[in-house]
């Protein structure tokens, strides 16, 4: 390089001559926030940030906490949401999202990776209007969000998914999971998928509109996961479905006990896939290994009612659900129900699974419903076509 390139790169960017794993040390000891703006300063830093052999030395965006609904007396009717904090060192959320335009309804479906995915109705503008219905993508971070368009189907779907991997891309996918509903033998409704629609942000629309031969028999509003681009969701029998973005599916065999209680979740943590499935008297805790074979679950845990909640909710029994893990570290969350009956009250735990050790967290009160969707604040100000 000649001298005056080499003077003016080193004006541009005094860190060129640092080698990679230094410049990585200097980075590792700032804020997650802060590492954020990073990303923003070159091309080498953004790589250096985002390569996932840094994944461990970087500081990373943790779990601050959960948006779960309400139900009963005093509760908002335009968002029947609250937000639990979990996290001291960030600020409480609005639940009702007010930075975004005023509107009749909100209803909040999904949140992943820092993005929520909501449905609302525009507020009317004349006494015969019904309002417009549509989807919302938004970031509670940064304030900003997109408007999706809502399908034909839209009014009829109980259930949407939202797709979002911030190192992949700042773009979004949304899930609309069109259902039909079957009463079965033991007098039960059977939710099944039978279509699938896809919105791609960087195609700016629905891409794909699938009719699937064999509908995929789910639990309304079950949890789910978007990994490596995929929306795994968990199956009615004992089975998880992997969702790709293009509305394609297939059926992952999943391991359960035989005295098994409640229904199994997904959940992504640490860079993998996770399986939690309540047995009688204890919870199993499942990685999967390898999403292209059949049999790929390695079990990672066995843990007791006892030892996940102490001995005071240990009683509990199928009172009890996990409801999401810790992205970066060894823990899950747990909600526990009370055995009073007359004044059941839900409580929120995490448990350790290095240490073994569970936490009480706080009280969520007799008027909170799943789902539960963990919250991790994302400070990139892209999104894609945002306000």
């Amino acid at each position: 390089m000649a001298t005056g390139s080499m003077e003016a790169a080193l004006m541009s960017d005094p860190t060129i001559k640092l080698p990679d794993d230094l410049l990585v040390e200097v980075i590792s000891r700032v804020p997650y926030k802060s590492t954020c703006c990073c990303k923003c300063v070159s091309t080498r830093w953004r790589d250096l940030i985002t390569h996932p052999d840094h994944r461990e030395k970087l500081p990373q965006s943790t779990l601050t906490g959960f948006f779960y609904k309400t139900y009963g007396m005093g509760r908002d009717p335009r968002c029947p949401h609250v937000y639990q904090s979990v996290s001291g060192s960030w600020c409480p959320l609005d639940a009702s999202l007010s930075f975004l335009p005023e509107c009749k309804e909100l209803d909040i479906l999904d949140c992943c990776n820092g993005l929520l995915l909501c449905r609302r109705r525009t507020a009317p503008k004349a006494l015969d209007d019904p309002g417009t219905l549509e989807y919302v993508v938004c970031n509670p971070a940064t304030e900003k969000w997109v408007s999706v368009p809502a399908t034909e189907y839209s009014l009829f779907v109980n259930d949407a998914r939202l797709g979002f991997d911030p190192s992949v891309s700042s773009h979004f996918h949304v899930f609309e999971l069109v259902t039909a509903v079957a009463l079965n033998l033991n007098n039960k409704y059977d939710y099944c998928i039978e279509e699938v629609g896809i919105y791609s942000s960087k195609a700016g629309g629905w891409t794909h509109q699938i009719v699937w031969d064999n509908p995929i028999e789910i639990l309304c509003l079950s949890g789910g996961a978007f990994f490596n681009g995929v929306l795994y969701l968990r199956s009615d029998s004992d089975t998880v479905a992997a969702i790709d973005v293009q509305g394609n599916y297939r059926i992952i065999p999943i391991p359960t006990s035989p005295d098994a209680r409640g229904v199994p979740n997904v959940y992504v943590s640490r860079g993998q896939l996770y399986l939690t499935d309540h047995g009688s008297s204890e919870l199993s805790i499942w990685v999967l290994e390898d999403s292209i074979s059949e049999n790929c679950w390695t079990l990672k845990l066995k843990v007791s009612y006892m030892q996940l909640v102490g001995v005071e909710y240990s009683s509990a029994g199928e009172h009890y659900g996990v409801i999401s893990a810790h992205p970066e570290d060894n823990v899950m969350f747990i909600t526990v129900e009370s055995a009073s009956r007359i004044f059941p009250q839900m409580k929120l735990f995490s448990y350790e699974m290095d240490s073994r050790e569970p936490r009480f967290i706080c009280d969520l009160g007799r008027n909170s419903r799943c789902p539960y969707l963990p919250y991790v604040p994302l400070f990139s100000e892209s999104l894609a076509d945002g306000h």
